[in-house]
């Protein structure tokens, strides 16, 4: 009964600019928090999390055969109807007509993050969020609590080009009220959720960035020499099982961080065992060294 959500991220796994030997379906990209272009692979990820439980569904390499917005429609055309409440999260990229049909054939309501400049139809006015951010006073909003934080909420229901009913919702941090460096919109498909519903479920779709910091400081996505693009796509699937079997494979789910050193611990506990059983069936340091050789 609990909700499933699927959420996307867009990931430069390795910037191979400085390799010395070439790399398949490797190119120049822009990182958003950066003023140079980079060189390497962008990875699509798509992880589902329900009930607090995060898993990888797959790992795409995008190579710009085609637009990311197709490449996301694909993605949920593979999908399997849910049978659940389920939640597509995504940031302002994605938030297009034509993903969320893609995403509601499957069974999915969309959740995310929204440009201010999108066209809102208040008691029938065409108005951009912005400018109707612009007009709005504390009485008119809702303070609501998200992980810790308080925020004035405006909620909006009602038509969008090419969405005939869904729920907008313009939110100020509570000491920056009326700041438009600090006005963030976000949409939800899903109209009967209450405003701190949709923000709760919204941040749902960050654990995925753990994931991905998980990967790079104890799995290696950030350090493979691998130059087959074949050869790289094994290691991502590789990789995500390895993260799953942290995640799962000690007898109960449980994080995996937690998973990892218990794997890890049992396997240098094997080690152990198994020197001591060459020294025990060894008469003198040749024959351990035989044994353990």
């Amino acid at each position: 009964s609990e909700p499933i959500f699927l959420s996307l991220f867009f990931h430069r796994s390795l910037d191979t600019t400085r390799a010395l030997h070439p790399i398949e379906a490797a190119y120049y990209h822009q990182p958003h928090l950066k003023g140079r272009q980079d060189y390497g692979h962008q990875i699509l990820a798509v992880m589902l999390v329900c009930n607090g439980k995060i898993f990888n569904y797959e790992m795409i390499l995008y190579d710009k055969s085609k637009s990311k917005i197709q490449l996301v429609r694909d993605i949920a055309d593979k999908l399997p109807t849910v049978p659940t409440s389920s939640y597509f999260l995504c940031d302002s990229w994605y938030t297009s007509i034509d993903v969320i049909e893609s995403f509601i054939k499957k069974g999915f309501y969309t959740i995310g993050a929204l440009r201010t400049n999108r066209i809102l139809y208040p008691k029938g006015i065409r108005s951009k969020a912005s400018e109707i951010a612009q007009t709005l006073k504390p009485s008119d909003t809702s303070l609501v609590t998200v992980g810790g934080r308080e925020f004035y909420i405006w909620r909006y229901e009602g038509k969008l080009n090419g969405i005939e009913n869904a729920v907008v919702l313009l939110s100020y941090p509570e000491k920056a009220f009326g700041n438009p460096k600090a006005l963030r919109a976000f949409l939800s498909t899903d109209v009967s959720l209450s405003v701190g519903e949709t923000l709760s479920y919204y941040t749902g779709r960050w654990p995925i960035e753990i994931f991905f910091r998980q990967c790079k400081d104890k799995l290696a996505l950030d350090g493979y020499q691998i130059r087959s693009a074949q050869g790289i796509k094994r290691y991502w699937l590789l990789m995500s099982l390895a993260h799953f079997m942290c995640a799962v494979g000690t007898g109960r789910f449980c994080s995996f961080e937690t998973g990892y050193h218990e794997i890890c611990d049992t396997i240098q506990l094997e080690k152990y065992r198994y020197l001591f059983q060459c020294a025990k069936e060894s008469n003198d340091f040749d024959s351990f060294m035989k044994f353990v050789v």
